[in-house]
C-alpha cells in the first residue's frame, strides 16, 4: 500500500488512551481533555515519547488463533433438571417406537409376510376340526399399536426414574471423588 506521493506509510506507535478512555488524570469531574488521534504526538514530544519509532508488521506471525482451553468439573447434576430433560427424551422415544412399529407392520404386511408365516402356522397347528392358530387376527395393526403403546409407557415411566435415580447417585459419588473432569475448547 503506498500513499500518493508514491512511498511506503510508515506507522508510529501510539501509547496514550484510545478515543473516548479516559485515564487516572481524567476522572469523571476533572477536566476533560479530547483523545488524540493515533499517530499524532502526545503533549510534549512524539507519540509515546519515542523518538522516530516506526511499527512494522511482523514478518512469520502466527496465523492461525490461538484456541482457549479450560478444565472444568461437573460437580452437580440438579435431580429436577435431569428429571424434566429425560422425560422429554422418553417422551420422544416412545413416540419414535410407535411410528417405527407401525411403519415396520405396514412394510411386513405389504411384502405378504403375515399372510406367507400365518398360512403355515396354521397347517402346523390345525387338525380336521380347527383351523389352527390364526396369525394374522393375533397381529393385526390395531392390536400392535396398542402393545407398542403400553410398552413405550412403560419406557417412559421407567426412564425418567432411572435417569433421576442416576443423578442422585452421580451427586453421592461426585461428593467422594470430586465429579468428571471436562476439558472444553473454544471454537474459532
Amino acid at each position: 500500500m503506498t500513499d500518493t506521493r508514491g512511498q511506503q506509510p510508515s506507522y508510529e506507535t501510539y501509547n496514550g488512551p484510545l478515543p473516548g478512555e479516559r485515564t487516572g488524570a481524567q476522572q469523571p469531574g476533572g477536566p476533560y481533555h479530547p483523545p488524540q488521534a493515533y499517530g499524532a504526538p502526545a503533549s510534549g514530544g512524539t507519540a509515546g515519547g519515542q523518538t522516530g519509532a516506526v511499527r512494522r508488521p511482523r514478518t512469520g506471525a502466527r496465523t492461525t488463533p490461538r484456541t482457549r482451553k479450560a478444565r472444568l468439573r461437573v460437580a452437580k447434576a440438579d435431580p429436577w433438571s435431569v428429571m424434566k430433560v429425560s422425560f422429554l427424551l422418553s417422551i420422544a422415544l416412545g413416540i419414535c417406537t410407535i411410528v417405527a412399529a407401525a411403519v415396520l407392520w405396514m412394510v411386513m404386511d405389504a411384502m405378504g409376510v403375515f399372510s406367507t408365516v400365518g398360512g403355515t402356522i396354521s397347517e402346523a397347528t390345525g387338525s380336521n376340526e380347527s383351523n389352527g392358530f390364526d396369525l394374522q387376527s393375533f397381529l393385526s395393526l390395531p392390536r400392535v399399536l396398542m402393545f407398542t403403546s403400553v410398552i413405550a409407557v412403560i419406557d417412559v415411566v421407567l426412564m425418567t426414574a432411572l435417569a433421576t435415580l442416576g443423578a442422585f447417585v452421580y451427586n453421592l459419588s461426585a461428593g467422594f471423588v470430586g465429579g468428571v473432569e471436562l476439558t472444553l475448547a473454544e471454537d474459532e
